[in-house]
């Protein structure tokens, strides 16, 4: 074998280890080493800490427990997200493929009427023993490969295989998203329950004032005045209740969807009212910049910027020929079929193609330029979600204590409230009062339950609001586990 023999594989096999386009380095992004929110969400009273996988099961409600088990297996917006997985997963498998041999089988069988009035079927037709009916019999094995040279299949796998790890990202960041909505929606269809209850607990006691005021108006003991204040009154308190009653129907409703669902499926079991989760204990919040290994939505985002990445490499390659090597074995025969596999039927060719755009630089100039274009937007829009991501831990955090705060000083002054109804309707009865002071302690009283059970409400999805934001509701896995799966 000559030298030249020799160097033409070799060359071949160097050029192998090399792949064109810029190698992607994980960004490295500037947080704070702890949340700012952090210390006051640590000194909250509230029960022990909560396993972030399965946060829902610590607010103590076994019905909203049920009901985000059942989202996460029954949601349809999971089931379009792992649709969306298995298409990414396809298109690993084609990028795979594109780096391997491919061969194909062939094989026909033709049977033809010559025509005489043709010149070759005049040639035939004078020689002696001429047959106008012909068979013909083929069949073929064929192989095919592209040599990767420069990299460029290469790089569509490694952008492939990001693709797939964003889209598995993104049905833990869809499944996250449910468990927290489901939750979400949960909480507030209990608040409105809550309010709801305060309402009509008004409208009982502005009608049981109303009955005492009707029957001093029949005696000639209280005026026609006082009367109508009264009935104004209970008019007002009762128009909130259809209001309530209305956002009631829509939550049940939400929440039916969410578990896939037609509305009105849960309507029966939810109609008895309950009371609102107290939001648990957060603990364990890491730092912010464990976000971004741990909430599933920034490693969809890193890893379509490593897609993009690739596509440069990709794209960079179209400047370099593209070389292949083909080849084709088989046996083909005009005659009876039992000759078609003979030594004399044996046929086999052999291909080395190349393709260059030798005279299309401009083109790919511009294609790479695209690519670079897009990586730069994602390589931004990485960097904006992990300070968003920060952002809504913080806003939680926040929420949730400021929240609980204003809930326990409504407390204290829902019970003022009550002793001075109490105190105001008896003094009123003694003559001390007007009836003006009595119906306003009753709208004080109303409108500070209300504003608690809001409160209390408020904090509950606030402590949802953080366990989503830290990234709770799913295992993490390692980006480099989901790599060797894909292989």
């Amino acid at each position: 074998m000559s030298q030249r023999t020799l160097a033409i594989p070799l060359l071949f096999s160097l050029l192998a280890g090399c792949a064109v386009g810029p190698d992607y380095v994980r960004p490295a992004i500037t947080l704070p080493d702890r949340f700012v929110g952090e210390a006051a969400v640590d000194r909250r009273a509230a029960i022990a800490n909560v396993e972030l996988v399965a946060w829902w099961t610590a607010f103590g409600d076994a019905q909203l427990a049920r009901y985000v088990e059942s989202a996460l297996k029954q949601n349809l917006d999971l089931a379009q997200a792992s649709a969306r997985v298995a298409q990414a997963r396809a298109g690993l498998g084609a990028a795979n493929a594109a780096l391997l041999p491919s061969g194909n089988l062939s094989g026909q069988a033709a049977r033809a009427y010559q025509s005489v009035e043709t010149p070759l079927g005049r040639v035939l037709n004078s020689q002696p023993g001429f047959d106008r009916y012909g068979n013909a019999y083929e069949a073929n094995l064929g192989a095919s490969w592209e040599l990767d040279i420069f990299g460029g299949l290469r790089r569509g796998r490694e952008a492939a295989l990001a693709d797939y790890q964003a889209s598995e990202a993104g049905a833990a960041a869809t499944r996250l998203t449910v468990a927290a909505q489901t939750a979400d929606i949960y909480i507030t269809l209990r608040g409105l329950q809550a309010r709801l209850d305060v309402a009509r607990r008004q409208v009982a006691t502005q009608q049981d004032l109303l009955s005492k005021i009707d029957l001093l108006y029949g005696k000639g003991l209280a005026a026609e005045l006082q009367l109508r204040q009264v009935e104004g009154a209970l008019a007002q308190v009762r128009a909130s209740v259809p209001v309530l009653e209305a956002g009631e129907a829509a939550a049940m409703n939400a929440l039916d969807v969410m578990l896939g669902a037609a509305p009105g499926a849960h309507r029966a079991e939810l109609a008895a009212a309950g009371a609102i989760p107290v939001a648990p204990r957060i603990g364990a919040a890491g730092s912010p910049g464990e976000l971004l290994r741990r909430r599933p939505d920034l490693i969809a985002a890193e890893r379509r910027l490593a897609a993009s990445n690739a596509r440069i490499g990709l794209a960079v390659a179209e400047y370099y020929p593209k070389l292949s090597l083909g080849g084709t074995i088989g046996s083909a025969t005009s005659v009876a079929s039992g000759n078609l596999f003979t030594g004399g039927a044996s046929q086999a060719a052999a291909l080395l193609g190349l393709r260059w755009r030798l005279f299309d630089f401009g083109r790919i100039d511009a294609q790479i330029e695209l690519a670079k274009g897009q990586d730069a937007e994602l390589l931004a829009a990485f960097r904006l979600a992990a300070l968003r991501a920060t952002e809504d831990v913080e806003n939680a955090f926040s929420a949730l204590v400021k929240r609980e705060e204003q809930a326990a000083l409504l407390a204290q002054g829902e019970a003022s409230l009550g002793r001075v109804r109490g105190a105001s309707f008896a003094a009123y009865q003694r003559g001390v009062v007007s009836l003006i002071e009595v119906l306003q302690a009753d709208e004080s009283l109303l409108r500070v339950a209300d504003a608690r059970a809001q409160a209390q409400t408020e904090s509950a999805r606030a402590a949802v609001s953080a366990f989503k934001a830290l990234g709770g509701g799913w295992q993490a896995e390692s980006v480099e586990a989901v790599a060797i799966r894909s292989h």
